[in-house]
């Protein structure tokens, strides 16, 4: 299956609308990049798409990356070096156990769009949103071409 139509796009329109609702909540910068197959270790390319995205280059290094790869039903967490230089072990876990859950499900966009929010509620913690707050990263998913 292609990337791009993997969800439609009233089902890319809520992921998005996750993403917004997430980032009002915290200065941390959320990304979602959807690929049709794995090429390699799931790690290792979230990790190489998050720095071809830009990801590293925002101000207090607190992206995060949600990255999946729907012919294979791999996906990835990726948050950057400030999240994990303030977060505890294990930060991404509950997360990663409700993408899990609702994928095992084939529920998709909704384990997708409940994982950011959730990225949210843990990123406001250690990231506040403040007022003069800006979006360093486009909020649009992007895919493999």
């Amino acid at each position: 299956m292609k990337a791009s139509t993997f969800f439609s796009k009233e089902q890319q329109a809520q992921i998005l609308g996750a993403v917004k609702e997430a980032e009002m909540e915290t200065s941390g910068e959320v990304r979602v990049h959807i690929e049709s197959s794995l090429k390699g270790e799931v790690l290792d390319r979230a990790s190489w798409l998050f720095k071809k995205l830009g990801m590293h280059k925002t101000a207090e290094r607190n992206g995060v990356l949600f990255y999946l790869a729907v012919n294979d039903r791999k996906f990835a967490i990726i948050g950057d070096a400030g999240i994990n230089a303030k977060v505890p072990p294990g930060f991404w876990d509950d997360i990663s156990e409700l993408l899990k859950k609702n994928f095992k499900e084939g529920k998709f966009t909704e384990g997708l769009s409940e994982g950011i929010l959730l990225a949210g509620e843990h990123l406001k913690i250690h990231f506040p949103h403040r007022p003069d707050d800006v979006n360093e990263l486009p909020d649009e998913i992007s895919f493999d071409k």
